[in-house]
């Protein structure tokens, strides 16, 4: 694709505009409506906490069902989603920069003494507008922070679904594509099945919601974790059974370490006592976990999550760097963040971190880092 022919596709239609606000309206009515288990989040400064109504694998395979029952009869098209794939990048950018800068003025008129809503400024605009000023804003009593993570990661599969069918459209179906979306596809259903351990982790529990949390979860999230069924639409891989395992061992492992790791931390945060791997937790100064994956490195989860971004790639093949972005751009992103975490939890644990550090020196890979 020329230059003039991408900025042409890039152009937002009213089209993609309706796709995406009825995505949203689907989102925010369904959600509301359908029974799900509520799960508290983490107490916040002020004592309170929020409560997370947790039935996004139901509203995801509800969807998906619907979606499904549309393209039968001839409602809506199953490649909808990849023939409008750069319209509906740019539409999402514009709604999300839209979103952020009405969030940031709401923001700034609050009166909330709340830790949820209480507007946290600095007086600089674009640093308050990239970081957001209110932990956990809503909309009508929607949480917005957690519908746009759920938002991010159903999109991520109904785009990667729409590639497919314009993949067997198109008749160039191959084992890559298929690998690529089995993998992608037992992620996210696991993400939604265990969705009630993202009311522990640092996004929801710590960060404010500014256009880098919305544009990471509408945006970059679907858009560029896509990439490589993208490519497989244009390019032809052939996988021997040998790459195939090696991919499948891969996926396998990075799943067991990030999702055992992530459940470990949230049972911990639930119940400090409970027993991991068969024994009782080893824990520092009474807060700080270091038995089972956390004892292994400081953030373990971290290297699961860049096992799975790779083994994303690995049907790709190696002869090109384009579906590797994500994997490459996920360890840069984890190596920040992982730097910003170390530096949050050595003011706020003092004494604690240092002897935890001690304890479990390899920040994410045991032996290299």
């Amino acid at each position: 694709m020329d230059l003039s022919s991408l900025l042409q596709a890039l152009i937002p239609s009213w089209n993609s505009a309706y796709l995406l606000l009825g995505f949203f309206a689907y989102l925010a009515i369904a959600g509301s409506i359908v029974l799900g288990k509520l799960v508290p989040g983490v107490v916040l400064a002020d004592g309170t906490r929020l409560h997370y109504r947790c039935n996004g694998l139901v509203l995801l395979l509800l969807l998906v069902a619907l979606l499904g029952i549309s393209a039968k009869m001839d409602f809506v098209s199953p490649t909808a989603i990849s023939e409008r794939g750069f319209e509906l990048l740019s539409t999402t950018f514009i709604f999300s920069f839209l979103v952020t800068l009405a969030l940031y003025f709401a923001g700034c008129k609050s009166q909330s003494k709340s830790s949820s809503l209480k507007p946290h400024t600095t007086g600089n605009l674009i640093h308050d507008w990239w970081f957001g000023i209110q932990l956990n804003p809503q909309f009508m009593g929607i949480d917005l922070k957690f519908l746009f993570v759920r938002a991010g990661m159903m999109g991520w599969l109904l785009i990667n679904l729409s590639v497919l069918a314009k993949s067997i459209q198109d008749g160039t179906l191959s084992k890559s594509m298929i690998l690529f979306q089995i993998f992608c596809a037992l992620y996210i259903l696991d993400y939604f099945v265990h969705e009630e351990y993202m009311t522990s982790t640092w996004d929801i529990i710590a960060e404010r919601l500014g256009f880098m949390l919305v544009f990471g979860d509408l945006v970059w999230i679907p858009f560029t974790f896509s990439i490589q069924g993208w490519w497989l639409l244009a390019n032809e891989v052939e996988l021997t059974m040998t790459t195939i395992i090696a991919n499948c061992l891969v996926f396998l492992i990075g799943y067991m370490v990030f999702r055992g790791a992530n459940k470990q931390k949230h049972v911990f945060k639930k119940n400090p006592k409970a027993p991991i791997w068969g024994k009782p937790p080893k824990v520092i100064g009474g807060k700080l976990l270091a038995s089972g994956y956390w004892g292994i490195a400081r953030h373990c989860n971290y290297l699961g999550d860049l096992l799975l971004a790779l083994s994303f790639s690995l049907p790709c093949g190696i002869s090109s760097p384009v579906p590797y972005f994500y994997p490459i751009y996920l360890l840069i992103l984890l190596i920040w963040r992982e730097r910003r975490d170390e530096s949050r939890c050595a003011k706020k644990y003092k004494e604690i971190w240092t002897e935890y550090r001690k304890l479990v020196p390899w920040r994410i890979l045991p032996y290299v880092y």
